[in-house]
């Protein structure tokens, strides 16, 4: 594997998005309308970001019984040159035009996937760079089949099928790890990540109104304290009419735990400066990336 880039100073923003209904063409136009805003900064008002970021399923309603409906198939190979304007999925296409006439990186959140030749479902990101091109995909690796009594059930795994890899990118400002919502509560996924170099993580993410009280803001900090990364996850909007109701509150935390932006559970866009100085000195003054004890306990990123 190649050597990470460095860290530089960096903008980055993260869309909240609300409106999310059963018409995916309505979808799709709102998630741009709120790209073009994010790019300018809303309307000046911030510092053009550098990288902007959608939530999780942005393309469709959330629930197993609608990711068959509005799964698009990408047929997308890691490493292999990737022609957008054959692709099949209307989503790939509109986030490709966005992040090439916006000139920005652009974490797609997540849409529904149908692989081709299997049928299999996944919840699947993708990112893309400033000329349009699809430069990573990250299929959710861990489930969100939980149960509750008497608060929240939901089984993804009875339509979808889990992903199998690890995922970043590399911009000129950091390489970036991509994971996706219930990816956050097992840390092996982060640290391997942040063990390949990866300065900044990533994850849109749907957590609800049961479990976004007890542990969003809780994950995240832990996620970036273990691993001395920034760290950020990216919610759609709370909408009361939908079965699914969001917990907001998308969020960025920095390398020593301190959450330095958050919204609350309305439609909105985050913006967040990232400092490598915080990066640098968090690893600097608490070096525990030099301390570990792997002939203690075995390092996870290892033999992936």
């Amino acid at each position: 594997m190649s050597s990470a880039p460095p860290l530089k100073p960096f903008n980055l923003a993260l869309i909240q998005l609300g409106q999310v209904g059963p018409d995916k063409d309505a979808n799709l136009k709102h998630a741009r309308d709120m790209i073009r805003k994010a790019a300018s900064g809303n309307d000046g008002a911030k510092p053009k970001p550098n990288l902007i970021v959608l939530p999780e399923c942005f393309n469709s309603l959330y629930g197993h019984v609608h990711f068959p409906v509005y799964a698009e198939t990408i047929s997308y190979t890691p490493g292999q040159p990737y022609d957008v304007a054959s692709s099949e999925s209307q989503s790939v296409k509109m986030l490709s035009a966005a992040a090439r006439e916006e000139g920005v990186w652009l974490i797609g959140g997540s849409i529904p996937e149908r692989e081709a030749g299997t049928g299999k479902l996944y919840n699947t990101a993708t990112a893309y760079s400033p000329t349009g091109e699809l430069v990573a995909l990250h299929r959710k690796v861990h489930l969100f089949d939980i149960d509750i009594p008497g608060k929240i059930k939901f089984k993804e795994s009875e339509t979808l099928s889990a992903g199998s890899s690890i995922n970043h990118f590399d911009t000129e400002f950091a390489r970036i790890g991509l994971g996706i919502c219930y990816d956050v509560r097992f840390p092996e996924l982060a640290m391997t990540n942040a063990r390949r170099g990866c300065q900044v993580l990533i994850y849109p993410s749907a957590f609800n109104t049961t479990t976004g009280p007890l542990h969003w803001e809780l994950l995240q900090r832990a996620r970036a304290v273990d691993n001395q990364v920034f760290f950020s996850m990216c919610s759609p909007a709370r909408d009361l009419n939908q079965s699914y109701h969001a917990w907001g509150h998308s969020m960025v935390v920095d390398p020593m735990g301190k959450v330095i932006a958050e919204t609350e559970h309305e439609e909105d866009i985050v913006y967040a400066h990232i400092d490598p100085k915080v990066f640098e000195e968090a690893r600097a003054g608490i070096p525990v990336t030099t301390q570990r004890r792997f002939d203690v306990y075995p390092d996870v990123s290892k033999g992936l």
